[in-house]
């Protein structure tokens, strides 16, 4: 099997590199994950293009290193109370597992699932995504949950879609009133997992013209929670032509940030 990804006409890959699959322990998920990422570009796949100078694909350590470190490899939306649209954007979720699977060969779930904060099958799903425009509202049980799916090891991503923030950073405040959502800085690894964003989180929508901020919950030196605010990562994974305007450009950047969240998510989970 190669670790690869597929590319736009026009461009190459400057290599490929064979891999071997074999299970590993959670911790040497980790370790393989972190070695991945002091090799840099000198010991990783490079992709280059027009569109894409040094972006790297997978690193064939970071690819070994999947398998244990998450119970199952797929990705599920956030049900939630309240009022909000937590249903948005109903073509995201689907493609981006499909670029996950088909630039990294994973095999992930292909179908997106739907899960509550007390479902019994939250603690299998090793990346959340919630999103939408109004109110978010968290019962006392699923503040509960939720904290103890992100303290054993699980992964949030919240993506504002214009509307959700102000109840969001409320109901999280209630989560973990001892940690304030905090800058992720753009040396974090979840920058330049597959991908690289030497800026940090790219910007998809204007948002009242503020920059994209990538801000996060760190639970034992690990990353557990990414919150995108003003950059609408969600309308970037949506169909080509969803939102007039948007340059296929745009969905791509998009696309690769939501890799490199998924990929993350699923080398850095440590269970205890």
């Amino acid at each position: 099997m190669v670790c690869r990804e597929t590319l736009p006409t026009g461009w190459r890959m400057t290599h490929d590199r064979k891999i071997v699959w074999w299970p590993i322990s959670v911790l040497g998920a980790v370790l393989l994950l972190l070695a991945s990422v002091r090799a840099g570009a000198a010991d990783a796949i490079v992709v280059t293009g027009p569109r894409a100078a040094g972006d790297r694909a997978i690193d064939a350590d970071t690819c070994v290193a999947i398998g244990a470190a998450a119970p199952r490899l797929a990705i599920a939306r956030l049900q939630y109370d309240g009022g909000g649209d937590w249903y948005a954007n109903p073509s995201s979720l689907p493609n981006l597992i499909a670029a996950v699977a088909a630039r990294t060969q994973l095999p992930i779930e292909r179908t997106e699932a739907k899960v509550r904060l007390t479902d019994e099958s939250l603690a299998s799903y090793p990346f959340v995504h919630a999103t939408g425009h109004g109110e978010m509202k968290l019962t006392d049980a699923e503040v509960v949950a939720l904290r103890q799916y992100l303290t054993r090891g699980g992964f949030l991503h919240v993506d504002d879609n214009y509307g959700l923030d102000e109840t969001f950073r409320r109901e999280i405040a209630r989560v973990f009133p001892d940690r304030p959502l905090v800058e992720v800085p753009s040396s974090h690894p979840v920058y330049h997992m597959v991908y690289d964003f030497p800026n940090g989180l790219p910007k998809v929508h204007e948002h009242d013209g503020k920059p994209a901020q990538g801000l996060g919950i760190y639970i034992g030196g690990r990353l557990s929670l990414f919150y995108s605010v003003s950059s609408d990562l969600g309308n970037g994974w949506e169909d080509v032509g969803t939102h007039p305007g948007d340059p296929p450009e745009l969905h791509e950047r998009a696309l690769r940030m939501g890799v490199n969240l998924f990929m993350y998510a699923v080398t850095s989970r440590v269970t205890p």
